[in-house]
């Protein structure tokens, strides 16, 4: 799966404040180590939160008994929309030559290779009569959160699908073994995206993906921070899905729409995905081995968890509709992947320190109000006047992170990584 979008400050997001490319955070929407169930506090029930809907060319499609000015949904775009993404077809391709790159170990993407073909899920993702009714039982507020989620997550998957498709196609006599992987992870994404396109159907909704396919605008990221972004992409992906489909299986009341019974398998497919980036990491040892990439790797881990607490943060109706408290399982999801990704990565994030978790919290606080002033009455100076403070504040603690102590990590053999030691 590709992206995490980012959290909107107003006009302002979290890669324009630090001036650095923002993929990371975009390219994700998870993985720990014990067989438990985590414990989440009670959520707080109440009120849900405002729902905005995202334009991303979504052609709704009218229950029978509904009037023609039903029929339309718009989808509002925004800086949270998932973006598509391109790169430097030339350079990978270089960087897989196994002529010029010795430290490509061929059997190990062979051995990879098989473990795709073997494809696991190819018959996994089959719909029954459930997901009508339960989307049919849906109703304002949680319907509204429902559409959205499916929205946002059938982008991310559609993107991953892109990217991974071209790959396969550039690098295929290059390397065959690699282009092949990328094939086949684009059929993962390509399934997981049509599976999400027809879950809105239940809403008589659906996403024209011809028509985004060629519409939406691609964001340029040299191949470096394509491996640093969809490793972290995949992973905390992982983690994501088998919390939540975890939660949901020891508390059955909050299984609300059936898509959540198929995270089990679901987030398998992210979890080889992310083997494969690890792997993809280990072959290009000048992304991992010098003091430049341990700044990278704390940035990425930053950005990426940063815009899931501010995401999430901004939605917790969706969380609290299926029982979770929004800021626990973002802290759970958020430590676990890091001690996943201290396995390939030279240097992560303390996360683990309670302080850290405070700075996301005052995040949070300064993200509220600058969203607070870009939805006032005020003229566009006086906004901008008043944001000035809060982005400053908001830079302030996304520094103070940054420059919190790291953990000094590194990688390890492939073989750790295999889903039955960490599942």
């Amino acid at each position: 799966m590709l992206a995490i979008p980012w959290s909107s400050t107003s006009n302002t997001n979290l890669c324009s404040i630090l001036n650095k490319p923002n993929m990371a955070a975009e390219m994700a929407l998870v993985k720990p180590i014990s067989n438990v169930s985590p414990k989440f506090g009670s959520p707080r029930m109440g009120s849900y939160s405002k729902f905005s809907t995202i334009r991303m060319s979504a052609t709704a499609t009218p229950p029978p008994s509904t009037s023609a000015k039903t029929s339309k949904k718009g989808i509002k775009e925004s800086l949270l929309t998932p973006r598509f993404y391109t790169t430097d077809f030339d350079e990978m391709e270089t960087l897989f030559n196994t002529e010029i790159n010795k430290n490509l170990n061929q059997e190990e993407f062979v051995a990879l290779l098989q473990e795709f073909k073997t494809d696991y899920n190819q018959t996994h993702f089959v719909r029954n009569k459930e997901f009508k009714e339960a989307a049919d039982k849906l109703e304002g507020s949680l319907r509204q959160i429902f559409v959205e989620f499916l929205e946002r997550s059938c982008t991310a998957e559609f993107s991953g699908f892109l990217l991974y498709k071209e790959l396969g196609r550039r690098l295929k006599k290059t390397n065959p073994v690699v282009a092949e992987i990328f094939s086949l992870m684009s059929r993962d994404e390509a399934r997981h995206a049509g599976f999400l396109n027809k879950g809105l159907s239940d809403f008589n909704l659906a996403l024209d993906l011809g028509f985004l396919t060629k519409a939406r605008k691609y964001t340029f990221f040299k191949p470096k921070f394509i491996f640093y972004a969809t490793y972290l992409s995949e992973k905390i992906g992982y983690w994501r899905y088998i919390t939540i489909y975890r939660h949901l299986k020891a508390n059955p009341e909050y299984q609300c729409y059936p898509i959540f019974k198929y995270f089990e398998n679901w987030c398998q497919d992210e979890n080889r995905h992310g083997d494969f980036f690890s792997a993809l990491m280990k072959a290009q040892p000048q992304f991992l081995n010098d003091w430049k990439a341990k700044l990278w790797a704390r940035f990425f881990c930053l950005s990426v968890y940063v815009t899931m607490y501010l995401n999430d943060c901004q939605r917790t109706a969706f969380y609290e509709g299926i029982g979770l408290n929004t800021k626990e399982f973002d802290m759970h999801v958020i430590i676990e992947t890091n001690r996943t990704t201290a396995r390939i990565f030279p240097a992560v994030l303390d996360v683990e320190n309670p302080e850290f978790k405070r700075k996301l919290d005052r995040m949070v606080e300064l993200n509220e109000k600058i969203l607070a002033i870009g939805e006032s009455d005020d003229i566009p100076l006086v906004k901008n006047l008043k944001r000035i403070p809060l982005v400053a504040g908001l830079v302030s603690e996304i520094l103070a992170a940054y420059l919190m102590p790291p953990i000094e990590s590194g990688s390890v053999d492939l073989a750790e990584f295999e889903p039955q030691l960490v599942y």
